[in-house]
C-alpha cells in the first residue's frame, strides 16, 4: 500500500469509529483528523494553530472535544505526542 492509501484507510477506519460511537462527522472533526494523522502534535494548541489555517471558525474548544472524543474511543493516546492508533480486522495498522 501507498503511503495515501495507508493515510486514507486510516481516516476512514477513524470516522467509521466516531459514527459507530455517534459522532456527527463534521468538516472540523475530519480537519482535525488529518491533521494528528499528518504531523505528530505535542499538544492541542499546536494542532489548533494548524487548523486555524484550514478553518479560520475552527475554536479551540472544538480541538480539546475531538481529542477527548479519540481518548475515550480508545484511538488516540497521549504520551508525549498524540498519535492514532487504528487497528481493525480488515486492515492491520498502526500508528505509534
Amino acid at each position: 500500500m501507498t503511503d495515501t492509501a495507508v493515510m486514507d484507510a486510516k481516516r476512514r477506519y477513524i470516522i467509521q469509529e466516531l459514527k459507530a460511537h455517534g459522532c456527527r462527522i463534521t468538516t472540523q472533526r475530519k480537519i482535525l483528523i488529518d491533521i494528528i494523522l499528518e504531523d505528530e502534535c505535542c499538544c492541542c494548541k499546536e494542532m489548533y494553530y494548524q487548523a486555524l489555517e484550514k478553518d479560520p471558525s475552527i475554536g479551540m474548544a472544538t480541538v480539546y472535544r475531538m481529542v477527548k472524543t479519540l481518548e475515550e474511543i480508545g484511538l488516540i493516546k497521549r504520551k508525549n505526542m498524540y498519535h492514532i492508533e487504528c487497528t481493525s480486522q480488515e486492515d492491520s495498522f498502526a500508528v505509534q
